[in-house]
């Protein structure tokens, strides 16, 4: 019987790689959701160059066939800038985390943002620095318990997708690894997208926010927590302030034309 091979395969690099995430992370089926995205848009890997900086999420680039480039922490955006300056015809995908892309990286996000750089952006929110022990990130919810914060985060949740449309992002949208053809339907659009696209795509962290936050380490109750707090803009419009605290809006918040940075010039509108 011939082996069946999954046609996703070619885009993974060839060898041996090892297994860099945690049993029942999100990050996998983020893989996962980019390839299918990639193949349905049948987009050329040669003409892609992927960047991870610090985390969990950074090592997403590893895996891909692509041109990539992976090294220090918050940087993500300043070396997609000096690329996409120097070859414009590059569609450049950033992979990071919460803590990565707008803890140390936050002020390359709101640079990157205002300028509209043309860049797609895929930001896993695991609610915490899930690589380094669990520490309390930009995203983690009010009161939560995490490896720094044994008493509860006093802090309040920063909300990414909320920032990047404030600061000129033209297409934003927030998704979770238990909605697959969402996710996937976004990271299409974010692809095709001329301008500074960011997808937030909600994943769970068994490991380490699971453990201290929700007192599980069961990767089905963590899905299930993020699910029981997520909830359709459609549905959200119908709500007050009060009762969408510490709820995860889904869905799309933005997306239109602006002029995208070029370094010394703007490409026009008519242009995107």
């Amino acid at each position: 019987m011939k082996e069946k091979i999954n046609p996703l395969r070619k885009y993974i690099r060839n060898g041996k790689l090892p297994h860099f995430f945690c049993p029942g992370c999100g990050c996998g089926q983020i893989l996962s959701y980019f390839l299918r995205a990639v193949d349905n848009l049948q987009l050329d890997f040669k003409k892609i160059v992927t960047i991870g900086g610090v985390g969990c999420t950074a090592r997403i680039p590893i895996y891909l066939n692509t041109d990539s480039l992976h090294g220090v922490h918050g940087r993500t955006l300043a070396w997609a800038t000096g690329i996409k300056l120097y070859r414009p015809d590059l569609k450049v995908v950033i992979f990071a985390g919460d803590g990565d892309l707008v803890s140390i990286g936050g002020n390359h996000f709101l640079h990157a943002t205002r300028r509209n750089l043309d860049v797609t952006v895929i930001m896993v929110n695991n609610f915490n620095f899930a690589m380094t022990g669990g520490q309390v990130a930009p995203t983690t919810l009010f009161n939560s318990v995490t490896m720094t914060t044994p008493y509860g985060s006093k802090e309040n949740t920063l909300d990414v997708c909320k920032l990047a449309v404030c600061a000129g992002a033209t297409y934003v949208s927030r998704w979770s690894t238990a909605k697959p053809i969402q996710t996937i339907k976004a990271i299409k659009k974010a692809l095709q997208h001329k301008g500074f696209s960011l997808i937030e795509i909600l994943s769970q962290c068994p490991t380490n926010f699971g453990r201290y936050a929700l007192k599980t380490s069961d990767t089905e109750e963590v899905l299930k927590w993020i699910e029981n707090k997520s909830i359709l803009k459609t549905k959200a419009k119908k709500l007050s302030e009060q009762e969408l605290k510490d709820r995860f809006v889904l869905g799309e918040f933005i997306h239109k034309k602006r002029p995208v940075f070029q370094g010394t010039t703007f490409l026009k509108e008519e242009d995107n």
